[in-house]
């Protein structure tokens, strides 16, 4: 049997700790969740639901709401946290901006999410590919936002300015955790090349959203959240997303504790008055959880006080 995850195999076991009764995932059987399975399975695409091994996979796909995973389902990384395969990629699939594409169109999304496992191995990191996927997506999908989460592209140059290019409505990168933790839980990347490729998207065209994410539980501080709050909106940052960090099996980072419901609301708080646009902060939280529902009262606020101004 092939193993997920070759680099943690000799790794010490860390026990799991038992979930408390506030995270609790929503179980929803309905026709939706099937149709929306057999679309992704037909086009023969990746989501980061499944190979993420994502808590709310359920509930979005009863929504019609998948998150596409390009570039394949092996990771060039060896991140401690996340549950996504790692090892040698396969080539890119010249057909998948299409078959991306399609499947949005059939699943009628007003919003899509497209992320990516990390190409290292790759010249430019995946950048023209994405830039590729958007391109073909607003094609057969004018009406629809698109979202992209993309890794961080250190070492490749310039070459994340193929997908800013590309013009998506929101630009994603996840900074993840605290700096502090960075050699531990995301030893293949770097804090600040993380914050430089959200600055300088801003940079590069202010009509593009940025957003990014954080784990809690990996063994941070409250203080150490609050700089990272601070670093992100240094960067132009408009999005933050905040969710529990859930161990996926005994050879990942152990989990230090659950966050209660009133620290998750804290921490909300805290991050709206630093000036986020847009804070979703809960147990369950992922970068792409009801991103489309965010997004659409975004977007209707703007409406609302544009109307406002015009008629004052």
């Amino acid at each position: 049997m092939k193993i997920r995850h070759p680099e943690k195999f000799n790794k010490p076991i860390n026990p799991i700790k038992k979930k408390p009764s506030w995270i609790r995932s929503k179980i929803l059987n309905s026709k939706e969740f099937f149709l929306t399975k057999s679309i992704i399975n037909q086009h023969k695409l990746k989501t980061v639901c499944q190979e993420a091994n994502c808590p709310n996979i359920t509930e979005c796909w009863s929504k019609r709401h998948a998150t596409f995973l390009i570039m394949g389902e092996i990771c060039t990384r060896a991140c401690a946290f996340c549950d996504v395969a790692t090892g040698k990629p396969k080539p890119l699939n010249s057909l998948e901006p299409l078959n991306i594409a399609t499947a949005i169109k059939k699943l009628n999304l007003k919003h899509a999410v497209i992320t990516s496992v990390d190409r290292d191995d790759l010249l430019d990191g995946g950048a023209e590919h994405f830039s590729e996927v958007i391109t073909e997506t607003r094609k057969q999908n004018p009406e629809t936002t698109i979202e992209v989460l993309t890794p961080d592209f250190l070492r490749k140059g310039e070459s994340y300015k193929k997908v800013i290019e590309a013009k998506p409505d929101v630009f994603n990168h996840n900074i993840e955790t605290v700096p502090g933790l960075y050699r531990q839980v995301r030893p293949g990347s770097r804090y600040f090349a993380s914050l430089e490729l959200l600055k300088n998207t801003k940079k590069i065209n202010k009509n593009i959203f940025t957003k990014s994410g954080l784990m809690v539980g990996l063994g941070e501080n409250k203080d150490e959240i609050i700089q990272v709050m601070d670093d992100l909106r240094s960067a132009e940052v408009d999005f933050l997303t905040i969710g529990q960090y859930l161990q996926p099996t005994t050879k990942h980072h152990p989990l230090d504790r659950y966050y209660n419901l009133e620290e998750f609301d804290e921490l909300k708080n805290i991050a709206i008055s630093k000036g986020f646009l847009l804070v979703s902060s809960s147990p369950l939280t992922r970068s792409s959880y009801h991103a489309d529902e965010d997004f659409a009262v975004l977007q209707k606020n703007r409406i609302n006080q544009t109307n406002a101004q015009s008629i004052s």
